[in-house]
């Protein structure tokens, strides 16, 4: 081979490649670049022939090495995510990324996706959070995915910065233990467990007295008012048709009268009313127009005696009759109205205990304002609960009024909201095209809208009206499957329990899973009629034996004589009109 002469070197360049395999040398050898490279010279095979090889000097893909010999991957798993404070990970603090779950109000559990820490509710993202313009929260899904479940984590979150959970009707119940757990207030309606005194003005009279004056006559007007609506609430159940504006006349004069002439600290009872009306004093008689002929003043009155007869004489007579048997006491730190005595087929006492619920709890509610706007008491914040919603509006129609009210005014009452049904077709059901326009209206005013799992059909209509994607709509109607055939495991769960989507306003909807405590668990057991006898007395034991813990707890605080929850009888139990079981 003759080579050429390097005249900085004095070497011949060609004698560098004797030898050399043709080819050899590859693309890049520690000769590339020097003049009369050996494979310049020497025959090549043809490209086609010529082994492939990666070419690792190309960047790596986020799927790996491309190419024969490579190792690309088809599919990435997510890595793993951790949230810490800055003092745990100040080392990987330049580096570490937040997620886009909101995180003000009480912790609900991990974003579905991300696994992400999720924090809500009405209340904080009303005050602090600033996310809804309305403190109130709607709930939909199927029947036994943790609707209720998810409610009681607020309630129980809330209550420990100083909110009042009230449940005004718990219709089960579900709350009852919970509320005990939290040292509040549970009063039972029914036949033969207790009653309320619609004529009672509760504890609005009682602010009314407190603070005088002429915020105190405003407050007793409202009270009157409240008192009139109730009376005429339960005379609408009883006959089956609003009251003519002349009885309701006639029955705002025999309240006023009534209470002009009962001693101060007793309440008057529909007994008492009935007796005005046989007597028919003359602020009375002037309203009905009777011009002094006792046949006239007869004729006015006697409907409206025979409606009130039909109550005490009737079905309500029992519960609505006599002394209120508990008042809701206004410093408790969460109250529980149980009606779950009465049964799914008494319409009418079950219509009648939800409205006298909800005219005592939102009576209580303004005078606990009222006391705070006087500087006589501190202000408090209250959550409201209504669960099985579809049940009390086909109860009475009067219900769909007050929601009605109480979802257009929360902001100015000072509280917030959850409503809990099954589907939007349970507003279908309502008697009057007027109440299915107005129950329709509780999803458009909601602040906030939950979905646990529901079917694509509603799914479908629920979007017409908050707006869903499609992808949401997938994803929560893929909740509602039922397990699988050959799921044999005991503790198996439907798919969706404890799913739910968030959605606020046009913001994409945040899907989470609802993640809670066993002492929660054992306080919501809402199947307890579908375990063993046995199981049951274990988790009634394990109730009372937490709230002796509470209890043991307070007082080695010594707190037992400021809070009246606490204050047991010798034998170490609880007062009864405190709710608390032996």
């Amino acid at each position: 081979m003759t080579g050429r002469t390097d005249l900085r070197a004095g070497v011949r360049t060609g004698d560098l490649g004797t030898g050399w395999p043709a080819g050899s040398s590859g693309a890049a050898t520690a000769l590339t670049g020097v003049v009369g490279d050996p494979d310049d010279e020497a025959p090549k095979p043809p490209k086609e022939t010529r082994p492939a090889r990666p070419s690792r000097s190309l960047p790596v893909s986020n799927r790996g090495w491309e190419g024969p010999g490579g190792g690309k991957v088809g599919y990435l798993d997510a890595p793993t995510m951790w949230r810490a404070t800055t003092v745990q990970a100040c080392g990987l603090w330049p580096f570490s990324a937040g997620s886009g779950a909101p995180m003000s109000g009480v912790p609900l559990g991990q974003h579905l996706f991300t696994g992400a820490t999720v924090c809500g509710d009405p209340i904080s993202w009303f005050t602090r959070a600033r996310y809804i313009s309305n403190p109130s929260l709607f709930m939909l899904g199927m029947p036994g995915l943790g609707k209720s479940t998810l409610i009681n984590r607020m309630a129980v979150g809330l209550a420990a910065t100083g909110v009042v959970p009230l449940v005004l009707g718990d219709l089960k119940p579900d709350y009852a233990d919970t509320v005990r757990a939290l040292g509040g207030q549970v009063i039972q309606i029914g036949r033969g467990v207790g009653g309320i005194n619609v004529l009672d003005p509760g504890a609005m009279g009682l602010a009314a007295e407190r603070i005088g004056g002429q915020a105190g006559q405003a407050l007793a007007a409202e009270t009157h008012g409240r008192v009139l609506n109730m009376v005429a609430a339960l005379l609408t159940i009883v006959r089956g048709r609003a009251l003519d504006d002349h009885e309701q006349a006639v029955l705002s004069a025999c309240l006023r009268h009534l209470r002009e002439h009962t001693p101060k600290h007793r309440a008057p009872l529909l007994p008492d009313l009935l007796r005005v009306l046989e007597e028919g004093p003359d602020r009375v008689r002037a309203v009905t127009l009777d011009r002094g002929q006792e046949t006239r003043y007869r004729d006015a009155v006697d409907p409206l005696h025979r409606s009130l007869l039909g109550i005490l004489d009737g079905a309500l007579g029992d519960t609505f009759g006599s002394v209120t048997s508990t008042r809701i006491d206004p410093d408790a730190p969460a109250v529980c109205i149980d009606i779950s005595r009465i049964g799914e087929a008494d319409t009418q006492l079950t219509a009648a205990a939800m409205l006298a619920a909800w005219s005592d709890g939102l009576g209580t509610v303004a005078a606990s304002h009222a006391l705070a706007d006087a500087g006589l008491a501190p202000r408090r914040w209250f959550f409201t609960i209504l669960d099985e919603l579809w049940r009390p509006l086909r109860a009475a129609s009067g219900i769909v009024d007050r929601i009605d009210a109480l979802t257009r005014l929360n902001r100015s009452l000072g509280l917030g909201d959850a409503k809990i049904t099954h589907t939007l077709k349970d507003a279908e059901a309502l008697g009057s095209d007027s109440d299915r326009a107005k129950a329709r209206g509780f999803v458009e005013r909601a602040g906030i809208v939950a979905c646990a799992g529901l079917p694509a059909a509603e799914m479908q209509e629920l979007g017409r009206v908050i707006g869903l994607s499609r992808r949401e709509v997938e994803l929560v109607s893929s909740w509602s499957s039922p397990p699988g055939w050959a799921s044999t495991g005991s503790n198996e769960e439907p798919p969706g329990r404890g799913r739910f989507l968030i959605k606020v306003g046009g913001r994409p909807g945040i899907p989470i899973r609802v993640s809670i405590t066993d002492t929660e668990r054992r306080l919501h057991d809402t199947n307890q009629r579908w375990v063993q006898n046995g199981y049951a007395a274990q988790q009634a034991a394990e109730r009372a034996a937490a709230r002796q813990a509470a209890f043991e707890a307070e007082a080695e605080l010594g707190n037992l004589g400021t809070r009246p929850e606490f204050a047991h009888r010798a034998d170490g139990t609880a007062p009864a009109d405190r709710g608390w079981r032996a």
